[in-house]
């Protein structure tokens, strides 16, 4: 019993500080790799009528039905088409599985936690996107904004993920 406890927290020491990161437009945006199952190639998206338009629907990975939402449309920034480098962050956010679609991934990066200040607030248009940024990390030459996956989806989006899931699983 021992080992165990010991073993999870040797998992979560090595998991501190490490990030993936990924970019969208011109940013470099990090998500603590706690929140993240896996990374995937796209994916066929079946669109669900009358939800917000970042979720843009669910995919099917392996049995299990899983919403997808858009980083760049979430963030309000021009649509883009996807290609052979567009990719899926599957991440876990308070129990539900959800996948980010985003640009490029860049890398795995340790960021200390002495290096991630918070972001400045510099009008009430930049709070909106600060909402979901709750640092900045400097790492050699980069500014990565991290991203706390809890605040990407609104608590009434959330709820509509849950239900879409739901659904889904009856049906099959």
């Amino acid at each position: 019993m021992a080992d165990i406890k010991k073993e999870e927290l040797l998992a979560e020491d090595t998991q501190k500080g490490q990030f993936m990161t990924f970019q969208t437009g011109k940013e470099f945006f990090g998500i603590s790799i706690s929140y993240i199952n896996e990374i995937i190639m796209m994916q066929p998206i079946t669109a669900v009528p009358e939800v917000e338009d970042y979720i843009k629907g669910l995919i099917n990975l392996r049995g299990k039905i899983i919403p997808v939402i858009d980083v760049r449309a979430r963030f309000k920034m021009d649509p883009i088409e996807y290609n052979d480098r567009t990719c899926i962050i599957v991440i876990n956010v308070k129990s539900i599985v959800i996948g980010l679609i985003v640009e490029k991934i860049a890398e795995v990066d340790t960021i200390r936690e002495e290096d991630i200040v918070p972001p400045p607030s510099l009008s009430r248009s930049s709070s909106e996107q600060n909402k979901y940024v709750y640092g900045l990390a400097k790492t050699e030459d980069t500014m990565k904004l991290l991203i706390d996956p809890e605040k990407l989806i609104k608590e009434e989006d959330m709820e509509d993920l849950e239900a879409m899931e739901e659904l889904k699983s009856e049906e099959e």
